[in-house]
């Protein structure tokens, strides 16, 4: 292993571990955690690093996904409050409206929840185009969100 990815690795593991003891809104607040423990990061590196360890940003905080998936009802729970509207647009096509800036994270726990149902997300930063196999799949899907998100 090289010098350089082991201290990639070092730098998740402390991710990791700082997302678990306290909450972190931004990522410079992580660049500067990382510092004051002796770990040389960058802004995009610890961008990079997020997106690889599967974080997304939950509100005013990054949130680990396996703790997302650990809550109630299927892990969604963190992201209830976020989802504004939910609609068709064709036999295979949802669009979810969320608040501004979630749209990504909620796409994200949509697709690690691995429906059989989805093909695909796309998100914005106040939409989301979720594509399906078909109608039957698509109501489905648009019975699992309206359950999940009560909207």
């Amino acid at each position: 292993m090289t010098t350089e990815a082991k201290k990639q690795l070092e730098r998740r593991a402390l991710i990791v571990k700082i997302l678990r003891e306290q909450a972190v809104g931004r990522q410079t607040d992580l660049v500067r955690l990382l510092h004051k423990l002796g770990h040389e990061a960058t802004q995009s590196s610890v961008s990079r690093d997020l997106r690889e360890l599967g974080v997304i940003k939950a509100g005013d905080r990054y949130v680990l996904l396996p703790e997302i998936q650990e809550q109630v009802n299927g892990g969604f729970d963190a992201l209830a409050g976020f989802v504004r509207e939910i609609h068709s647009a064709g036999a295979t096509l949802t669009v979810v409206k969320t608040a501004v800036g979630a749209a990504q994270s909620v796409a994200v726990a949509v697709d690690r929840a691995r429906w059989p149902e989805v093909v695909g997300t796309i998100s914005g930063d106040d939409t989301i185009f979720i594509a399906t196999h078909g109608a039957p799949q698509q109501k489905k899907v648009l019975e699992r969100l309206h359950s999940i998100f009560r909207v």
